[in-house]
């Protein structure tokens, strides 16, 4: 492997606190959304989150992961359908009392009208391992590196000034079929991704504070 010089430009330690407080402030103000306009959005805008995900690290640099963007009003109304099923046997059956006490707060239910008005949709798919000319290779550390390129992927769209909503319908094994994706990859997260609609409302919730999330020894 050939190695290359790193490239790191320092700056002002003032200048890094005013930064970090500025990207603070930036994404405390990032909320879930359910509530969607249909007002077209650039696709450029998609492309690069995307590209910003993808820049991720990852196990051995494998990146085992692969985006899909969804448009197309009839794919999209396809994956409500098939997402508005197993959703309705959730709630109804699968769901422990536990589980919806929890999900109370949100006034969610087994209807997903987001799922055909948010203009994009992005499935995100995790690859258990590649598949190539050598047949099966492992991927490593598949769970964690995806998990951060989603990250990076959420932070990336609310930068640039859209709203998304985390949707994980389970199981998701119908996103595969109708996307058509290869056997290796297995789709872990669904993201509706635009503008907030104009009513649109959100729970009114509070974040643990940095002393219950944070030891510093």
């Amino acid at each position: 492997m050939t190695l290359k010089k790193l490239i790191f430009t320092p700056s002002l330690e003032s200048e890094m606190t005013h930064r970090s407080r500025s990207f603070l402030d930036l994404m405390i103000q990032r909320r879930t959304v359910r509530d969607f306009s249909d007002k077209p959005v650039p696709i450029e805008i998609i492309e690069n989150a995307i590209k910003t995900a993808s820049s991720a690290p990852s196990g051995a640099n494998k990146q085992p992961w692969h985006f899909v963007i969804v448009e197309d009003p009839d794919v999209k109304k396809e994956i409500r359908i098939d997402a508005e099923k197993e959703e309705k046997e959730f709630y109804e059956h699968r769901a422990p009392h536990y589980w919806l006490e929890d999900l109370n707060q949100f006034g969610t239910d087994w209807h997903k009208p987001f799922l055909e008005i948010a203009p994009y949709l992005i499935v995100v798919f995790k690859q258990s391992y590649d598949l190539g000319a050598e047949g099966k290779r492992k991927n490593y550390y598949v769970n964690e590196s995806v998990g951060i390129a989603s990250g990076f992927l959420l932070t990336a769209l609310h930068n640039a000034g859209l709203a998304t909503l985390t949707h994980t319908p389970s199981p998701m094994g119908f996103l595969e079929k109708i996307l058509n994706r290869p056997k290796n990859e297995k789709a872990v997260l669904l993201i509706p991704v635009g503008y907030p609609a104009e009513d649109a409302k959100v729970p009114d919730l509070k974040k643990k504070s940095f002393e219950e999330v944070t030891t510093v020894i």
